[in-house]
């Protein structure tokens, strides 16, 4: 029985788990030695941490240090809190997401339901109103966290003048120097160039200005089919802009299980955006007011033209590490500018560490934030932990896509047997009552064991419904594990539970 089962794996889990953990103290306090300088003396200027960047890996970093305890200040260059992710990126795109998503519904699906309306119009000041509303709320919240957990703010662009010092040029003009015992880079990540497009957030915007455009173009065109790319053309192809998404490469997301990614792009085709796929982009003329993109095949071959009102490069991010100082201490980076750094988050100078974007590993926020927690319980001489392979990753157009662990092209080549297990959303009941059935969930597990390797949903609310997955996945559930919980009806929850029916066995409901 799947309970036995899992009380035994429990017991062989916790057995494991105390063993690792007191090994691993072990090593962590050797390696504390090595790395961190102890803490700050009551009455000190010298804080026991310091955080270079407000984003969510440092300003999440502050917050746990100051709560273990730790006499802790956070640096930031833009003078409000929440990095990239708040104030350009994550909040701002899901705010403009749901606003456009909002307006599409009562366009295209309301008098389905009934609700019938003489017209709908976008009021696009009003609606840039709103998301700009949602940003500056959250940056003050976060404002308030660092008040509540006395974490000293210091608003300014800093730099690396010894492995223990950072010398702050302030936003009101001055200078400051900020004194650590241990120092945290996490400056988070920037915009990827690429090579003759010159980015002026007017015409040629990256995802910044595109979260900031003052009319909805005629034209949009996207360079990248990554997470970003489709988020904001989703955003404004509802709106009413006619979306060419170009792509180098063969396929869209190529991080996405495959069979997901046809029925996701097949999606996003009915919603009328177009790819360019193996297409690459070799001349950009502006002379004309509007755009006029020059694309060949991406082995080489015939170039044609494509005109746009705007295009949006969205080819990827780069870890954001100038004007640190970084080379002047000493600290080792990789050949993509990624700062090199052990299971503990430290890097090659003693007291230096690194977490999020900056450093290897999935650019998301929500890694950035547990990087944070994990580097400072180290710095605390506690044991902290990240499971880069567990970390959910979710696109959040309509529907939205999301996943944990492999993919089923990843299992087979680890020349891994196993099963697979599926469900459409189109017999869920909770999803056709509200008429939005499109979707799947999939689940990978072992043949052998019946551990689940990985999830993958494609569904209206997937990113929500990902994190029982998260979690099964972090507990090495089997998938009779997930089938043999039960869950509430009607849920769109169900479809987990019977893909998981599916897997090790047979669904009910199809």
């Amino acid at each position: 029985m799947a309970l036995a089962s899992l009380a035994r794996r429990k017991g062989h889990l916790l057995s494991r788990t105390f063993s690792n953990q007191t090994s691993e103290v072990f090593r962590c306090s050797i390696s504390l030695t090595s790395f961190a300088r102890g803490f700050a003396s009551s009455g000190s200027d010298e804080s026991d941490v310091v955080v270079i960047g407000g984003g969510p890996g440092g300003y999440v970093a502050a917050i746990k240090a100051a709560q273990l305890g730790l006499k802790t200040t956070c640096i930031e260059k833009r003078g409000t809190l929440g990095g990239t992710c708040l104030n350009v990126g994550c909040i701002p795109s899901k705010a403009l997401l749901h606003s456009s998503h909002m307006y599409h519904e009562a366009k295209h699906s309301f008098s389905n339901h009934g609700v019938k309306f003489a017209s709908v119009e976008v009021d696009l000041p009003a609606m840039m109103g709103q998301k700009d509303k949602a940003v500056s709320n959250l940056t003050r919240g976060i404002e308030g966290l660092f008040k509540k957990n006395k974490v000293t703010y210091v608003k300014g662009y800093g730099k690396f003048i010894s492995p223990s010092e950072v010398s702050v040029d302030t936003i009101d003009g001055g200078n400051t120097i900020v004194k650590g015992k241990n120092i945290i880079v996490a400056t988070g990540s920037d915009v990827k160039s690429l090579p003759g497009i010159t980015i002026d957030e007017e015409r040629i915007v990256s995802s910044t200005g595109a979260l900031a455009l003052k009319e909805i173009p005629k034209k949009l065109v996207v360079i990248g089919a990554g997470y970003i790319g489709l988020e904001m053309g989703s955003v404004w192809g509802r709106l009413g802009s006619e979306i060419t998404v170009v792509e180098f490469a063969s396929e869209i997301v190529p991080s996405m299980d495959g069979e997901i990614r046809k029925q996701f792009q097949r999606s996003l085709e009915k919603q009328g955006m177009k790819f360019k796929l193996n297409t690459k982009v070799v001349g950009v003329d502006t002379s004309s007011g509007g755009v006029k993109l020059t694309l060949e095949p991406a082995a080489g071959g015939e170039q044609t033209t494509l005109d746009a009102d705007v295009v949006l490069v969205s080819a990827g991010r780069t870890p954001f590490i100038s004007g640190l100082g970084l080379d002047k201490i000493g600290v080792e980076t990789d050949k993509g500018g990624r700062i090199l750094v052990n299971e503990r988050f430290a890097t090659n100078v003693s007291g230096v560490f690194a977490i999020g974007d900056v450093i290897p590993g999935p650019m998301l926020a929500h890694k950035a934030e547990e990087d944070g927690v994990a580097c400072v319980e180290f710095i605390a001489g506690k044991v902290g932990h990240v499971d880069y392979d567990k970390v959910p990753g979710v696109v959040y157009t309509h529907p939205e896509v999301a996943s944990v662990g492999k993919t089923e092209e990843q299992v087979k080549a680890l020349g891994v047997e196993y099963r697979v297990g599926k469900f459409p959303f189109l017999a869920n009941s909770r999803a056709k009552a509200i008429d939005d059935a499109e979707g799947l969930v999939k689940v990978l597990a072992d043949k052998e064991t019946d551990k689940i390797l990985g999830v993958h949903i494609m569904a209206p609310n997937a990113g929500e419904l990902i994190h029982e997955a998260a979690i099964a996945l972090a507990y090495d559930a089997s998938s009779e594990d997930i089938a043999r919980v039960c869950h509430a009806h009607p849920t769109m929850s169900e479809a987990l539970k019977e893909a998981a029916m599916a897997t090790y066995d047979k669904p009910i409901h199809m």
